[in-house]
This record gives structure tokens, sequence and C-alpha cells, in this order.
């Protein structure tokens, strides 16, 4: 049995009339006619009582029409959404981001996506630099905003730069670098540091080692953190200063202040990430929502 059987049938039952269906079909009578006797023969019941002029449905006719209808609509629907995925109009994406560095960036971008195509579901997570990557690289992810990372990482990926952010420090408002306009690097380095982990975010380490690497002494990191809502809970609560990016003043709160570097270093490169092939219709109208977000 194909689709043909059953668009025929149902147009066969609506008509009640072959030839009158032969016309709806575009097609002639006695082929018409033979499709409906094999469809017959081939369930092994009646599904007309066939008349000298006029056909009318068996009890059983009457069920299998009900279902047949069903069927074709559920066919014209799945062609409908394939054609919609496929065109960005529907479906649903898979966006990773960094929440400390994309506080700006991700509500605009979603604003411009969400009015352009309003069908398409975006899915949020909150995952680490190195989950993110793998994310990307497996599927599981669309697209992702973070930290620019080194070239060797971006393995089929690319990364495009969509903002930068100033290199400033965290520090309670008791502690002594929070009552200066501003802090330099020699001072931060004396300090207990606060960091992300270094399985999760190895980037980060190594952009801290690298900022510290012209004093010729390491850091003195006391502490590690998984998640930009620990990090800043530690440096509340007094157990360290933490070098971070500007954006995080959106994320601030009375028990935190940020004083900029002096001088000040080079700034850190945020963007997104994406796969370089077999991209969906949508990804890519994600990709130029956040192009556009970061010129607002």
């Amino acid at each position: 049995m194909e689709l043909r059987h059953l668009r025929y049938f149902v147009a066969v039952a609506e008509e009640q009339n072959v030839s009158r269906a032969a016309v709806r079909l575009h097609v002639s009578q006695p082929p018409l006619s033979r499709q409906i006797r094999n469809l017959e023969d081939e369930l092994g019941i009646a599904l007309f009582d066939h008349g000298a002029k006029a056909v009318r449905l068996t009890e059983a006719g009457h069920i299998f029409l009900t279902e047949a209808r069903v069927i074709l609509q559920r066919v014209e629907w799945a062609v409908q959404m394939a054609k919609e995925v496929a065109g960005g109009k529907r479906g649903e994406i898979h966006i990773g981001y960094a929440p400390s560095l994309t506080v700006e960036l991700l509500p605009r971008a979603l604003k411009h996506f969400r009015k352009s195509n309003p069908g398409v579901r975006v899915r949020l997570h909150d995952l680490s630099t190195q989950d993110m990557l793998r994310g990307l690289g497996d599927g599981k992810l669309h697209a992702a905003l973070l930290v620019q990372v080194p070239a060797n990482t971006l393995a089929g990926l690319v990364f495009e730069e969509l903002q930068r952010h100033a290199v400033c420090v965290a520090a309670h408002p008791a502690h002594p670098l929070a009552r200066a306009r501003r802090v330099g690097l020699k001072e931060v380095a004396e300090e207990h540091l606060v960091t992300f982990t270094l399985v999760d975010y190895p980037e980060h380490q190594a952009w801290i080692a690298d900022l510290f690497a012209p004093l010729n002494r390491s850091p003195q990191i006391v502490e590690e953190y998984d998640s930009i809502t620990s990090l800043i809970a530690a440096v509340e609560s007094g157990r360290g200063v933490a070098v971070i990016a500007q954006p995080l003043n959106g994320l601030g709160s009375p028990r935190l202040k940020i004083r900029p570097l002096q001088p000040a270093p080079p700034p850190l490169g945020v963007g997104i990430a994406y796969r370089k092939k077999f991209r969906s219709t949508a990804t890519d109208n994600f990709i130029d929502a956040a192009r556009r977000a970061r010129v607002d």
C-alpha cells in the first residue's frame, strides 16, 4: 500500500463517483478503478458497494476513510514542518554560554533572534568552556558564547570575536584593594587569588598565568570554583580576590567591589563559536543575531 492508494480512496469516497474522482485527481478513470480494486484486494475487504452510477462506502470503508484522512493530514503536516525547519522557521537550537562574560551580549542576541525567528525554540546551557567545546564537537550544541580559546582547541569549529572586555579585580569592600581607584598587578600578586577550576576552565588559569608572567612570579591561587556564582560568593566572603572581565559588573552586589588594573592588560575577547560545516538555517540565523547584538 502506498500513499497514492489512500489519496485515490479518499477522493472516490468523497466524490461517491469514480469519474468525478478521476477528474479531481487528474487521472483517467480505468487506472483509478483498478487502483481501488487493488487496494480492496490487498486489504481483503470491500470498501465500496459499487452501483451503476455511484459508489457507497461499506461500514469498513467508513472506518478506513476516517483513518486514511488522519494519515494524509499527518503526512502533509510532516512535510510542512520539515520545510519550515529546513528554512529556519521552526525547530529548536541549543546554545551554550558563559554567564559572567555574556551577561550583556546574550540577552541582546536572543532579542534579535526571537524577533525574526519566533517559531524556533532556544535552549540555553550554562556550561564550562570545555563542556561547550565538547558539545559543539559532538553536535549537542549548535553554537556557544564563550571566551576566546586557543586555535588548537577549535578543530572543526569557527570562533568570531564579538566583544572585548577590560580586565579588572574583584574584592570585598573591606579589602585594601577596594579602596584604591586603580590597582597594580604587583599588588594583586601579593594577594590570595580565587579562580575557576583548572579541570573545567584550563584557559582561565592559562590566561591568569600569562597575565602574571611579566612579574616573574606565579599568582597565589588559594581556591578554585566551578561556577561564577561560587566565585563571586568566595570574593564576597573575603576568601580572596579575583581577576575578572568587566561584564561581571552586571553580576555584582554591595558586597563586591570591582577596580580596573593599571596599567591595563590586553582586553579579554568574547565571541561565538560554531561548527564550520553542517549548520542549520536556524543556527546561522542565531549567529547573525549575535553579530547584530555586538553593535547595539
